[in-house]
């Protein structure tokens, strides 16, 4: 067993050592607005390469099996800061301004107290119950930290997803699921290798294959994210300044009060672009909306939470899909990729996506069905 330990030590240290170098020497598309992904990528980096450091001294150096304590103290120290390390590198994608001098004094000084009682657990308590209970307590100590920091992130996470569907017709917030799909996996991950450092020894190798994939997962996210990354953060730009404006507008005009005044007027403007299928325009934005309208894109949300009970993104997608069937109906000879084109789709797979959620089908099928009806011709 102890040279299967050995084995995933060695598959897994190169390759920690490849990611972290590569995270922080490798270049990015030379625009200012990668500036803040590249000091995220680096950031990540540097967690890697402790990570990497930690994996190397137990493959040359035997520390689990020469003294246990020296281990899981090395082990507590380097996962505690790696976790600050990750959370940071991650919620600074969706937040450039996350990452200030005072919030990262104040997590170092966390981690020296950490590190510090740790040592005083391992190697002053005495052996025995007490001991015990004081690992106990570093360990939850750690996995609350870990929580904290994961709930944060998911935090920022949906604030944003909260934001492009409330100002953006294109479903922006898929370019960052992945951010959520990494932050939970990291969440059990992170938690699981704080418990398995108290594996017994036979064990231990589980600590170390298990951390393959999930940095593997994570490598390939980043690589990815740099295609969509600019599309991103141009939204955020545009739009965080003005999320108080946008998301404080109320979803519903309470019972006792009377509609507003201005909502007949915007009907109206909206009745008159919807019969022109102006929501065919592709990337349409709820600022473009409210210039075209000529009206204040407060009230124009408003508006449509109001009156439809749903986001903008929701509501010009309902929009594009009727006019999708209709379209399938009226021309028959056209490809579903050329539907989804004139229907101000970005992408066949998106539309298609889009179609099941709202329609519990694929477009095809749809357009057999209503072939088979006699709706088309």
């Amino acid at each position: 067993m102890l040279s299967l330990y050995n084995y995933t030590l060695c598959a897994a240290v190169p390759l920690m050592l490849f990611f972290g170098l590569y995270f922080l020497f490798a270049g990015s598309p030379d625009k200012a607005i990668f500036r803040n992904y590249l000091r995220s990528r680096r950031i990540m980096g540097v967690a890697l390469l402790l990570l990497a450091a930690n994996y190397a001294v137990h493959f040359l150096s035997g520390v689990r099996f020469r003294n246990v304590n020296e281990a899981i103290m090395m082990n507590l120290s380097t996962y505690f800061l790696c976790y600050w390390l990750f959370s940071s590198a991650l919620t600074s994608l969706l937040d450039r301004f996350y990452i200030t001098r005072r919030r990262t004094v104040t997590h170092i000084c966390l981690w020296l107290a950490f590190t510090i009682l740790s040592a005083v657990v391992l190697f002053l308590l005495p052996e025995g119950r007490v001991q015990r209970l004081g690992l106990a307590a570093m360990a939850l100590w750690l996995i609350g930290y870990g929580l904290f920091l994961s709930f944060r992130l998911l935090k920022v996470y949906y604030r944003a997803v909260r934001i492009f569907n409330d100002t953006h017709s294109d479903d922006i917030g898929t370019y960052i699921r992945w951010l959520s799909v990494f932050t939970w996996w990291a969440l059990i991950f992170g938690i699981g290798c704080g418990l398995l450092t108290f594996l017994p020894d036979e064990w231990v190798f589980v600590w170390i294959i298990s951390s393959v994939p999930f940095y593997i997962y994570l490598f390939c996210c980043y690589m990815n994210y740099m295609l969509f990354y600019e599309q991103v953060e141009t939204a955020m730009e545009s739009e965080v300044a003005a999320e108080d404006e946008i998301l404080g507008s109320p979803a519903q005009v309470p019972e006792e009060r009377a509609t507003p005044a201005w909502h007949d007027g915007m009907a109206e403007k909206i009745m008159k672009w919807t019969a022109e299928d102006g929501y065919v325009r592709p990337g349409i934005t709820i600022k473009d909306l409210s210039d075209l309208l000529y009206t204040n894109r407060t009230y124009l949300s408003g508006y449509i939470k109001t009156v439809y009970v749903m986001t903008f993104r929701d509501w010009i997608a309902d929009l594009r899909i009727g006019y999708a069937k209709r379209r399938m109906t009226s021309h028959p000879e056209q490809t579903i990729a050329e539907i989804s084109s004139a229907s101000g789709f970005l992408s066949l797979s998106h539309f298609i996506k889009t179609f099941k959620e709202k329609e519990g089908c694929s477009p095809a099928r749809w357009k057999r069905a209503a072939a088979e009806n006699g709706l088309i011709p």
